[in-house]
């Protein structure tokens, strides 16, 4: 049975570690649930669930009073209890394993970083669930070579990494002008052939009268979500999307506990204005709806953001990585919903081989419409149909 106490934390030099109160030994976080499990006796420590709301955080307030710091050329010196050794962890980690005996370790960020992280959303998939979703992942990609496939087989490590975040709320009024365009038609006469003879036609022909407009369209956003990492492309991070943001948990140790964890390599200031190029894109929705018609056209949008708040969270992620032509590409797992992103490279051969049958079939298929003479029938069918404009 788990035990019910919170388990142990050892504090030593300003870091967190984790011993088992059974036997003294490493305990690390399993993934789905709410336990700190042994890998030496098994004995389950379960972790106290910490109470409070996930609070939002005054916007304005923050970017004023934080002075925006450099990370320091040096990261903190580490001591390991588990077997004495002093290390560094990389500069943008401040968690994760003893690289001589891999207990597990957690730093505090008070020293890095000036905002520290007060929510986080734990694993919810293991290790083994995360490859089986990465190999059917990789298994269905088109064109990719036979390398790609055979390191899906293999038994290469996932590391399970907590990246950092921002979210953002903003109430926004955005005063906007441009054009609406309404269609209309008009008559207009065309030559076309028929049965053999040019005959002239009246055709309703469309066109588009514009109007100028003005107005105001304003809309809440709620937990915008910025990626605040820059190991991982923006694109990935993006579409690693949805995240269950409604069960973010007080931001507690002992889910690092076996995992790494970054800081957050983008600053406050420019994660809210990515947050408005997303703010920005639902507007510029938002003001063609208003303004209504057939086509819109936006000349001028003047926004102003009030009651901004702000999160630093925490979010799970499975990641992989490997070199094909002297290139890496990188893979990643939500931790979540096993939702899988990444990079590929492409087969030059199977892409060839594809056009190639492509470019045969269509050769095939015309070959055998002109013998059977359908061919000829489809050519006399489009010029006879052929319109000639009136100049």
């Amino acid at each position: 049975m788990p035990t019910l106490a919170k388990a142990l934390v050892r504090r030593v030099a300003g870091t967190l570690q984790f011993p088992c109160r059974q036997c003294g030994s490493v305990l690390k976080y399993a993934p789905g649930t709410e336990l700190l499990v042994c890998e030496h006796c098994g004995t389950e420590n379960r972790i106290e669930l910490r109470s409070g709301l996930i609070e939002e955080y005054d916007l304005k307030q923050a970017l004023s009073q934080v002075v925006e710091r450099r990370t320091k050329a040096s990261t903190p010196s580490i001591h390991c209890n588990g077997c004495g050794a002093g290390f560094q962890f990389e500069a943008k980690n401040h968690a994760g394993e003893c690289p001589f005996c891999g207990t597990p370790i957690v730093t505090g960020t008070d020293d890095i970083k000036p905002i520290q992280p007060k929510s986080l959303l734990p694993f919810q998939i293991d290790e083994a669930t995360a490859r089986q979703r990465f190999q059917r992942w990789i298994n269905g990609l088109w064109f990719a070579p036979n390398a790609i496939k055979k390191y899906a087989r293999s038994d290469s490590k996932l590391t399970g990494v907590y990246l950092p975040f921002w979210t953002f709320d903003s109430q926004t009024l955005s005063r906007y002008s441009g054009e609406r365009g309404d269609v209309y038609y008009v008559q207009q006469e065309v030559q076309v052939m028929r049965n053999n003879r040019l005959v002239t036609e009246t055709r309703q022909v469309p066109k588009i009268r514009w109007t100028p407009v003005n107005g105001q369209v304003s809309r809440f956003f709620d937990d915008v979500l910025v990626g605040a990492s820059r190991s991982l492309p923006r694109t990935i991070l993006d579409a690693l999307q949805p995240w269950d943001l409604e069960a973010l948990l007080p931001y507690d140790e002992n889910y690092l506990s076996g995992f790494r964890s970054e800081y957050y390599q983008v600053e406050l200031a420019e994660g809210f204005d990515l947050a408005r190029q997303i703010m920005d894109n639902q507007i510029y929705r938002d003001i063609c709806n208003d303004i209504g018609g057939d086509h819109q056209r936006i000349h001028q949008v003047n926004t102003h953001h009030s009651g901004s708040t702000f999160k630093h969270c925490l979010l799970p992620v499975w990641s992989a990585g490997f070199r094909y032509r002297d290139k890496s590409y990188r893979f990643v797992i939500n931790g979540r919903t096993g939702k899988v992103q990444g990079e590929r490279p492409y087969s030059f051969w199977k892409i060839s081989f594809a056009v190639l049958a492509t470019l045969l079939m269509i050769a095939a298929a015309y070959v055998y419409l002109d013998k059977s003479g359908a061919l000829r029938n489809i050519q006399v069918q489009n010029f006879d149909i052929q319109p000639y404009h009136h100049q």
